[in-house]
């Protein structure tokens, strides 16, 4: 699953070792079937799979996992690794936003939506990775979450448009002169270039505080992360060389692209200072 759907992460991962990349699949996975209950359903099935999906993944957490592979995976990297199940009562409350249609009218909406599908996603690597620095680092796992999920509102907008989600908020559109109808024309204005170059600033300064945190992470780890962290924001950089054109087409990263960016990944690791605490 974590091949498939994200060929970013699942680069990353290649460079924790064999128990940790493991349980780095088993998260990803886990959360992988809940955002794909809320992706790929509607009405009465999406609200009914999320709540099984709850279900079964709180049953997992207590070391009754259910008879399907990602329940059984979770429950051991759970285990293993004391990842807190409130990271994952975070993200269902995230999904849960997308299923009633959340409207997203100031920046505080769209902060606490990455929060809760995407950064939270670092409280539950930071335990698999091994940490020093306490909250610190915790709080830098969040805010790259956060990064990588407004990166990823950017890169699809066309596509949420079509699922009749807007993520944009309201304050930024009118602050900008963006209307609703011209997202729905795919109308890449000047005015919306100047939305999106605000936001992946933005999205940007949350990755410079998320990279904050990888040195305190143990062995390996710190590659693995500072390599899907850079991957994810050469994402970023191919918007904007698309002049931000993300009605019909998806800004990605070439696996060439990717490749050319860990040596520099591992540069930066190898001049950064490891913080103390």
């Amino acid at each position: 699953m974590t091949r498939e759907h994200s060929k970013t992460f699942y680069l990353g991962s290649r460079f924790f070792p064999a128990q940790q990349r493991q349980a780095v699949w088993a998260v990803y996975a886990a959360c992988r079937d809940g955002d794909d209950i809320v992706d790929e359903r509607s009405g009465e099935a999406a609200r009914a799979g999320l709540d099984d999906w709850w279900a079964r993944t709180q049953a997992a957490f207590e070391g009754r996992p259910g008879p399907h592979p990602i329940d059984t995976a979770l429950s051991w990297a759970a285990r293993t690794y004391s990842i807190p199940l409130s990271a994952f009562a975070e993200l269902h409350d995230g999904l849960r936003m997308d299923l009633a249609g959340h409207e997203y009218r100031t920046m505080d909406d769209l902060m606490l939506y990455c929060r809760r599908v995407a950064g939270v996603v670092g409280f539950m690597i930071a335990p698999v990775s091994g940490y020093s620095g306490g909250e610190r680092t915790l709080h830098a796992a969040l805010m790259l979450g956060q990064a990588m999920q407004l990166t990823n509102i950017l890169r699809d907008v066309g596509e949420d448009l079509r699922r009749g989600r807007v993520y944009l908020p309201q304050t930024l559109l009118t602050e900008y002169g963006v209307t609703l109808g011209d997202l729905e024309r795919g109308m890449v204005t000047p005015e919306y270039r100047a939305l999106m170059e605000h936001l992946s600033g933005l999205a940007r300064d949350w990755y410079v505080q998320g990279r904050a945190g990888i040195p305190c992470l143990h062995g390996s780890a710190r590659l693995a992360v500072a390599t899907a962290a850079r991957a994810y924001e050469g994402i970023l950089d191919d918007l904007a060389r698309n002049d931000f054109d993300n009605f019909g087409r998806r800004a990605h990263v070439s696996g060439t692209r990717k490749l050319m960016m860990l040596p520099q990944a591992w540069w930066e690791l190898r001049s950064a200072p490891t913080p103390a605490g």
